[in-house]
């Protein structure tokens, strides 16, 4: 048979063979046989005996990379639906991560890596790995000297929402709300410092941006950059939420996008520079304009698309207009008004004058 679902799972369908059993009853109809306890004693046999042959290839890394590459997808689809064998096949995963170079590592590999003061799987899911060499998410993560695991399949995302931990470490997407780090009582005390210093511009960012974030935030996870879109626990991430638009027979009815956050980060200049101009004057029309450039920068830079891509680039436009000098309020100078209007006479003029009365 080409499909035997009852002998077999539908993720080790690669699986070719023959078996051979004495105790099936054959003088019956195949649907009491499909129903005969023998059939499911069979089954979870050859489960068996298939993670002991695989557990077989992981001992020879070089055959064992290129059954993953052909296989990857079975393993990670078994994760996902096997879950009295999700353990075993959690130890089959390869990844790439921050650490391991150009070749994949298992979990155990991270675990074995991992920091003293480490309680937690670090992950990131993305489309492409080169897209994490710089992303904002990890900048403090591996600063820290943390290991991140880059899953860039979209199967990935179905994987994580069943493996939760492994062998007691929990996994925690770094692009997702609560991230925890350990910090030490002077960085405790900058952070609260810096609360209260940004406090009223979180509360003005979020009054601007309105319903487009749930709330706006310091961050705790960003070095260098200036800001980032960040998922509440349990929503999707800009990486399934990218998934699940490209599913052509979608159900558009069960979003669970949840809402974002925007996290700011206090060290970077150009949060301080805003501060102080929000404080200055609140109803500045360039503050608005800015908070919202700034969240719009921040949700492509976290993988989201924008709504509205012509009124970001009119935005952009703008404000290039304004760093020119240009004001975009007022008409543009014609020839007539720029050689004269409210400019004084030049010197050279008057002198001509007088010298033509005297002439007279």
């Amino acid at each position: 048979m080409d499909k035997c679902e009852e002998l077999i799972s539908e993720y080790l369908n690669f699986i070719k063979g023959v078996i051979d059993s004495e105790d099936l009853p054959l003088n019956i109809s195949r649907e009491m046989l499909q129903q005969n306890k023998v059939l499911k004693v069979i089954r979870k046999n050859l489960v068996k005996e298939t993670m002991e042959l695989i557990e077989e290839l992981t001992e020879d890394k070089e055959l064992y990379k290129k059954f993953y590459d052909q296989f990857a997808k079975n393993l990670k689809l078994g994760v996902h639906e096997d879950s009295n064998n999700r353990a075993k096949l959690a130890d089959f995963l390869r990844y790439h991560t921050s650490a391991s170079g150009d070749d994949a590592a298992s979990l155990a590999d991270y675990i074995s890596r991992m920091k003293e003061n480490q309680k937690h799987i670090y992950f990131i899911t993305v489309e492409l790995k080169e897209q994490v060499s710089n992303s904002a998410f990890v900048e403090r993560v591996k600063s820290r000297g943390f290991e991140v695991i880059y899953m860039t399949e979209p199967i990935d995302e179905y994987v994580i929402q069943h493996l939760k931990e492994y062998k007691g470490k929990q996994l925690t997407s770094v692009t997702k709300e609560g991230l925890e780090l350990r910090e030490d009582e002077a960085e405790k005390k900058k952070r609260e410092e810096d609360k209260a210093k940004f406090e009223s511009l979180c509360k003005l960012m979020n009054s601007i941006l309105d319903n487009k974030v749930e709330k706006v935030v310091l961050s705790n996870r960003l070095v260098e950059s200036l800001c980032c879109i960040v998922t509440s626990q349990f929503g999707w991430s800009a990486n399934m939420k990218r998934i699940m638009k490209a599913q052509a027979l979608r159900d558009t009815s069960n979003n669970r996008a949840g809402k974002k956050h925007l996290e700011i980060n206090p060290e970077h200049p150009i949060i301080e520079i805003l501060r102080q101009k929000a404080e200055a004057d609140k109803n500045d029309k360039a503050v608005k304009d800015l908070v919202i450039l700034l969240f719009e920068t921040a949700l492509l830079l976290s993988g989201f698309s924008l709504d509205s891509p012509q009124v970001h680039a009119s935005r952009i436009y703008r404000m290039i207009k304004l760093g020119l000098g240009s004001d975009e309020e007022e008409p543009m100078a014609t020839e007539d008004t720029q050689s004269g209007g409210d400019a004084p006479p030049l010197a050279d003029d008057t002198e001509d004058a007088s010298h033509m009365e005297e002439v007279d």
